[in-house]
């Protein structure tokens, strides 16, 4: 094989390490020559490339971080083509590619300064997959190794593992999918060589022991990745990057200051959205003095720089409240939760229907109920063909936070909060076998302060106790919070918006009066040590216990029995071979049972006929003609009212069951001599016949005066 010439001139340099039972090698210079940095990342079969752009200049008049990093899937990395008629070529990012996309964006993202304002975009694009492993975490590598080899001042490098549990209780890291699927616990972990970044979790019912243990276990997998990197930029010798931070004027943030003197702290504390409003209006009041001070044409130039001072202004006196005081901004105590309050069933048509509110966080949910043919297909680069039984979709428009914003197609954050509410219900839905169903579950956020993710979790699952849906236990979630004041820290239940701009961490944590079921923590410090995260799991169980025991005196436990409106679904079992049966020629025979029942059927490889439809009358139809359809002959049993399909010479065929006819012979049709089968039946008349015998041909023997012989002497 020849070798790249790099057109700059540069060799090839790559760098090498043993990482959790596999080689890791980075590799610069092959490929992406006109990119800020670029590197090819290889583990096993899986080949990723990190790619990082960074702009020289600052974006002015920008209040945020315009940073984006996006996953790119490619099904060419796992050797196939898109499983869609009509569309091969990859499009709109999956909803798995978006979640992985954040998943590698949220341990990055604060490791850059505040006010730092130049345009930055990362791009981590699967080439090759080994199915052994998900790939998610060999691309959160290769972004961290592209961000440091730019130069740019990314304050990393990090590295993530995505952790799991066998069967002997045992933690292992790159365990298969279907070892995930199976197992008690997958866990993601994030962090630099020191501390821990991020974490997200699905588990059935862990521990807080469980989670602390993954998160130890996690935090010593990582290094080799990490001491990597910094080997990797020291060898190839990266230029810092020269760079300005857009931070309010030291002067300006002085005048805000005692501009502010006396109308905060106390002054402010009050139950939201009291204290919202109050903040806006002191946000109002002080750019109208500062206009009339400066002059309106002056100020234009300065308003932001002014914005800003005051919102740090106001999050320093937050964190000063709970620091100092041990009070938070709505007057709370540290542990203490919003005013709850819930129903269920208000939308009369709807299968399940729950209304969930904390303090000003409100989330409705709707749940619907359809056969399992509406379950949907999932064809993405790691699963083809896949099914996603249980779907929960999350709407937030502007008006929940008081805005005006044009509707659209749900965004990252969309997406993000709906898969974490619908992992923390996963693991206590029913199986299939014992509730045959598609389940779609849609939060419509009414009201945003804080968490309403959790608020979606917690009206998921009222729907789905009220849509009837047997759930294995009741879940509930809440939102936690941290401030760390040098070696202390603060831990706060239930965080509202304020709490979270001025905190150091946020996450939630989702879970039965058992044990978790899901887990997601941001940081927003440069990581924080494992023993502060298990003080904060702990302080959220006892939350979480009070939000589920508040639910549970709105509805108990799922309701017996469906909405009248819910489709009705029955499975019986079959032998596969008679699959083919049942659908008939080009479908004729299933589209007419549908047609003339009412149904709707669907069928699986392994046998199992589910039957739904609101009347049950029109399931035990369907049933019955399926059952007649798969039934086996059984000699010595009498079929009563069957038609004669043809009268010959020599007897009538009579049909016993569809596709199965039989012979009465004239001799069996009386006791006394019949000279003329058409004498006795004629085509079209319904008789009752006795099964005598089925010949080495499968030929079927009836007989009319066997079957009137027997019923006689029953009756």
């Amino acid at each position: 094989m020849s070798k790249t010439i790099n057109p700059y001139g540069r060799d090839l340099i790559t760098v090498e390490t043993e990482f959790c039972g596999r080689k890791l090698s980075l590799e610069v210079n092959r490929v992406g020559f006109r990119t800020s940095a670029s590197v090819l990342v290889r583990y096993g079969d899986t080949v990723v490339l990190g790619t990082a752009m960074v702009s020289p200049n600052v974006v002015q008049g920008m209040d945020y971080f315009p940073l984006s990093i996006d996953y790119e899937e490619k099904f060419y990395a796992a050797g196939k083509i898109s499983g869609s008629r009509f569309i091969k070529r990859e499009g709109r990012p999956s909803d798995d590619a978006i979640l992985i996309g954040r998943l590698i964006d949220r341990p990055i993202r604060p490791l850059w300064p505040k006010g730092y304002r130049h345009e930055v975009q990362g791009v981590a694009t699967v080439l090759s997959m080994d199915p052994a492993f998900r790939p998610d975490m060999v691309a959160m590598i290769a972004m961290s190794t592209a961000f440091m080899l730019t130069g740019a001042p990314f304050d990393g490098p990090v590295a993530g593992v995505r952790v799991g549990m066998n069967d002997k209780g045992e933690y292992q890291v790159f365990m298969t999918p279907e070892e995930l699927n199976e197992g008690k616990l997958d866990l993601v972990v994030a962090g630099t060589k020191d501390a821990i970044m991020m974490v997200e979790a699905g588990a059935r019912e862990a521990s807080e022991e469980d989670i602390v243990g993954a998160l130890e276990f996690a935090q010593t997998a990582i290094k080799p990745a990490v001491e990597l990197q910094q080997q990797l930029v020291k060898k190839v010798g990266v230029t810092p990057q020269e760079y300005e931070l857009l931070k309010p004027e030291p002067a300006i943030q002085e005048k805000v200051d005692a501009w502010l003197e006396g109308k905060l702290g106390a002054a402010l504390r009050a139950p939201y959205p009291e204290r919202n409003a109050l903040v806006r209006t002191l946000h109002d009041q002080m750019h109208d003095e500062f206009v009339a001070e400066i002059g309106e044409d002056d100020y234009k130039d300065v308003r932001n720089h002014y914005a800003e001072a005051f919102e740090l202004a106001i999050h320093k006196d937050v964190r000063k409240g709970i620091v100092e005081e041990n009070i938070r901004p709505d007057g709370r105590k540290l542990d203490e939760i919003r005013p709850l309050s819930s129903e269920v069933g208000f939308l009369p048509r709807a299968h399940g229907s729950s209304l969930f509110t904390r303090g000003v966080t409100q989330g409705m949910n709707i749940v619907t109920l359809a056969p399992l043919s509406y379950a949907q297909l999932v064809d993405t680069m790691e699963v083809r063909d896949g099914e996603r039984r249980y779907m929960h979709h999350y709407n937030a428009p502007g008006y929940t936070v008081g805005e005006v914003r044009r509707l659209g197609s749900p965004g990252r954050r969309e997406i993000g909060h709906g898969y974490l509410a619908e992992r923390a219900l996963l693991p206590v839905l029913p199986s299939e076998a014992d509730f045959p169903y598609a389940i779609r579950s849609v939060t419509e956020i009414m009201s945003q302060n804080g968490s309403t993710s959790m608020a979606a979790t917690c009206s998921s699952c009222l729907a789905l106790m009220d849509a009837g849906v047997p759930l294995k236990a009741p879940v509930s979630g809440i939102a936690m919070g941290l401030m760390v004041d040098g070696d202390k820290t603060y831990v706060l239940s239930d965080i509202a918006d304020a709490e979270d701009f001025a905190g150091d961490m946020d996450f939630k944590v989702t879970g039965t009066s058992q044990g978790i079921t899901a887990l997601q923590m941001d940081m927003k410090v440069h990581g924080l040590p494992v023993a502060t995260l298990k003080q904060a799991l702990e302080q959220a169980k006892g939350g979480r216990a009070f939000i589920l025991e508040h639910m549970l005196t709105t509805l108990a436990e799922p309701r017996k029995e469906l909405s009248p409106y819910a489709p009705h679904v029955e499975a019986i079992q079959i032998n596969p071979d008679k699959i083919r049966e049942i659908i008939g020629k080009g479908g004729e025979t299933i589209q007419k049972i549908t047609a003339e029942t009412g149904t709707e059927i669907d069928i699986k490889d392994d046998g199992t006929v589910m039957i739904a439809s609101p009347d049950k009358a029109k399931i035990e139809a369907a049933k019955q003609w399926i059952a007649d359809i798969v039934e086996e002959p059984e000699v010595g049993k009498i079929y009563r009212d069957k038609p004669v399909v043809s009268v010959m010479d020599f007897g009538a065929f009579v049909q016993i069951m569809p596709g199965k006819d039989g012979l009465v012979h004239v001799s069996e049709m009386k006791d006394e001599r019949v000279n003329k089968p058409s004498d006795v039946v004629k085509e079209g008349d319904k008789v009752t016949v006795k099964l005598l015998a089925i010949d080495e041909r499968g030929r079927l023997q009836l007989s009319m005066k066997a079957a009137a012989k027997e019923l006689n002497e029953k009756s």
